[in-house]
């Protein structure tokens, strides 16, 4: 609070102060002490008005700035109350108090939140892990049956199951609890796993794919998360044209702080439309090889990005239409630096 701002809400405090020091002078005057006498009397009142005032402000601006300060920096105001001193005038005092209530209901509300974020995290977990036995069993049954209809069935219960897989990997992008674990893994194994998932979709589509990844690089990640994201680059490569698939790895930074291993998966499908491109880790985003597909649900990419970002990897995309499209996962090698990946480029 600006001393401006101070005398503007004690403006009416001001003119009754200087119409008391008047009438006081008046009154000494009229008393016949002397016009020196009375100018004095006018000056004593109106310093005692100033020094009131003055010690009214301070006790309020102290209050009032630590509160526009911590209102300011906090993304949570309603934990306000708990960084500032109660403050010791009336105004002050009711302000705080409806704060402190406003602050307490606004924080049972979130806690209430995120209390039914995780109930219903759990919920849809346990329905795709249900889901997961009819899936399993129908695919069971087909693995018996032969021809061409039988091929289309079996490739719907894939396309089921990745959805499902899907669902379940964007519940828990979403949950506050860390249900992952950061070790070091063996990059070419998590590509083969993913290439074994998608086999049958890649034979389907035509899809010749190549990795050129040494069975010694390893990196810092979660197995089964990393295998998902490989996943649905896999998965986009052949939906999106593709006939060939290409891994490759390349050393960043040697011997510095910013030392990694970056992943390129590289293949030669429609390519992304210059347009499309920086949107295309926007959750539900399909853009126009989506729609000319048909059976786009704009969450594969979100997926990568948003489980890259919690594992502390980078990821970049870059494609030419008609060209086809490049994606690069980069691996710090300290582990002490799996949240500040930047500056990759594909």
């Amino acid at each position: 609070m600006s001393p401006a701002a101070f005398l503007r809400d004690r403006a009416l405090s001001v003119a009754v102060a200087i119409v008391c020091a008047i009438a006081i002078g008046s009154v000494v005057a009229v008393l016949g002490a002397g016009p020196d006498a009375s100018v004095l009397a006018a000056c004593i009142v109106l310093a005692c008005a100033a020094f009131a005032l003055t010690v009214d402000y301070a006790r309020r601006r102290a209050f009032y700035r630590d509160l526009e300060q911590v209102v300011g920096d906090l993304d949570r105001t309603y934990y306000a109350t708990a960084l500032i001193e109660p403050p010791d005038f009336l105004e002050g005092r009711l302000a705080y108090e409806a704060l402190q209530a406003t602050g307490k209901a606004a924080a049972d509300d979130v806690a209430a939140h995120k209390q039914q974020a995780e109930a219903y995290r759990d919920y849809i977990e346990l329905w795709i892990h249900e889901i997961k036995t009819p899936i399993a069993a129908a695919a069971l049954m087909a693995s018996g049956l032969h021809g061409p209809q039988a091929a289309r069935i079996k490739g719907e219960l894939d396309r089921i199951e990745g959805y499902v897989e899907q669902a379940l990997y964007y519940a828990r992008s979403t949950s506050l609890v860390q249900d992952y674990a950061i070790r070091e893994t063996s990059l070419a194994e998590a590509v083969r796993e993913a290439l074994r998932k998608h086999a049958r979709f890649l034979i389907e589509r035509g899809v010749a794919p190549t990795v050129d990844v040494d069975e010694d690089v390893r990196v810092f990640a979660d197995v089964k998360w990393l295998a998902f994201v490989i996943g649905q680059l896999v998965a986009n490569a052949g939906k999106y044209g593709a006939s060939t698939l290409r891994f490759s790895v390349r050393e960043e930074g040697a011997g510095t702080s910013d030392a990694r291993t970056v992943l390129e998966v590289a293949d030669d499908g429609w390519g992304v439309p210059a347009g499309d491109v920086p949107r295309v880790f926007e959750r539900a985003f399909t853009g126009e090889n989506g729609r000319r597909a048909g059976s786009s649900t704009g969450m594969g990419l979100y997926l990568v990005a948003e489980l890259c970002a919690k594992m502390g990897l980078a990821v970049a995309l870059a494609s030419e239409e008609g060209e086809g499209t490049r994606v690069l996962l980069a691996f710090p090698h300290d582990r002490r630096r799996l949240d500040a990946q930047t500056g990759l480029r594909a």
